[in-house]
Parts: C-alpha cells; structure tokens; sequence
C-alpha cells in the first residue's frame, strides 16, 4: 500500500512542507512519484521517517541524521542503537531534573546549594559534549572555532572550571545587581583570583586576554544573550571591570 504526502503527514505529525523538505536533502525518498506528480510512500519509507523522527526527538540536526543513517541501514541495528541512545539520554535527563529538584528545594528554603552539586548533570565526556554542542557550533559557523576538537574532554578538569567560573560569574552578577562600582577593590580581586585559577589550568591568561575576551562577548549576539540572560547589564559591566583591571597591571 502506497501512501500519499498529505496521508503520511496525519500518520506521523510531520508537516507536509517538512517531508519535502526531507525529500529535497535526500534524507526520505518517496517510494514512486505518481504520473500526476504526487509523492507516495510505501511501509519501508514510513520505518526510515520513524528513524528519523527518533533521532529528530534526541536533537540531532537533519545532517547527522542522514550522515547516521547511511552507515547503519539495517533497522535492527538502528532500532536498538536508538533504545541504548533514549536510555542514556533518559538517564542524563533523570539526574539533571533529580539536581533541578534540589534547586528549588533549596531555593524554596532560601538555601543555596553546594558548588559541586550544581553540576551533577555533567558527569561524562558525552554530556560535556551536548552541553557546549551550541555553543560551539556556533563558534563553527561564525568563527571556524572547534571548542571540542583534539584533544578528550577531561571531565573532572571542565567539571572544576565549571564551577569555578559558575562562582566567579554569579559573584560579577551580584556585585553589579548591589550597585558595587566596576573599579571597586572586591571585584579587582575577584578578577586577579579568576585569572589566577585559569593559570593554573594550564591557559596562560592575562589581564589583556581576559579583557579582550569580555570585549568579544559584547559583539557576539550569542555570547552577549548569555550573559544579560543571568543578569542584566552584565556583560557591560564585566567587560569595564576586565579593562579597568588590565590598565592597572
């Protein structure tokens, strides 16, 4: 039985407009395309967009998709490569809500939670990997910048720095919401211990380096939403704090 594109699109929940754009890539085929011009679809059609409606829900992009599919054509294999992938991303997301439920339990007792257990969402190379993805493609695209290539990601290490720059942001973050002045002693010494922490992960920072960094985060739309979305303002007073700080070393 042969299925046209308006009938696979009310199966699926797939837009029409999506499943030509599917055909267009390469990515689903139609089984025959009618005298008439209509595209039809037969039951191994219908298994290869459950396929990628699959790897669609775990976000990978229409490229990958197509890139994994072509390696791994048996649906068995596909089949249970995805049950191991939902399991594991299953499991991620079950400690990431377990670590928001401590959040707000401790938000809602006015508490404030432990550094290490901010981030017991990240505790492999793989998780890392997701939690920088957009980030760094969008330094791909922008800047041909590859934040994940070379070498492994040393989790303990990024889990440290992670927190330390977690602690020094949300100390930035407040001086800037309690009115402390971007000049201010606190935060000349909060700088001198961030880049002092850097240094000693092996990053070779310094004063310029940090103010050129805080001054590429005002022109990079990505990079500049991050910052006003944890605190309005940010980004502008950090980058005066880092040149303030830099003139006096």
């Amino acid at each position: 039985m042969l299925y046209t594109v308006k009938e696979v699109s009310e199966l699926s929940g797939v837009t029409i407009k999506a499943l030509h754009h599917y055909h267009k890539i390469g990515l689903l085929l139609p089984a025959e395309i009618s005298e008439a011009g209509y595209r039809l679809y037969g039951t191994a059609e219908l298994e290869r967009l459950q396929h990628i409606l699959f790897y669609r829900e775990m976000d990978f992009s229409l490229d990958q998709i197509k890139a994994l599919m072509e390696k791994a054509p048996e649906r068995r294999k596909m089949l249970l490569q995805q049950e191991k992938q939902l399991m594991d991303r299953a499991d991620r997301l079950d400690t990431i809500l377990k670590t928001l439920r401590t959040s707000l339990t401790s938000t809602e007792g006015g508490k404030h939670m432990e550094p290490q257990e901010l981030f017991k969402g990240f505790e492999s190379e793989e998780e890392w990997k997701e939690a920088l993805a957009e980030q760094n493609e969008h330094l791909k695209e922008q800047y041909d910048v590859d934040l994940l290539e070379g070498e492994p990601v040393d989790v303990p290490s990024m889990n440290e720095q992670a927190r330390e720059a977690a602690a020094f942001m949300a100390g930035m973050a407040n001086a800037l919401k309690t009115g402390i002045k971007h000049d201010d002693v606190r935060v000349r010494d909060s700088i001198r211990d961030h880049l002092q922490f850097m240094n000693e992960q092996g990053h070779a920072f310094t004063a310029a380096d940090f103010a050129g960094q805080t001054k590429f985060f005002l022109s990079d739309d990505f990079h500049l939403r991050m910052l006003e979305e944890q605190q309005t303002g940010l980004a502008y007073y950090l980058h005066a704090a880092a040149e303030a700080y830099a003139h006096l070393t």
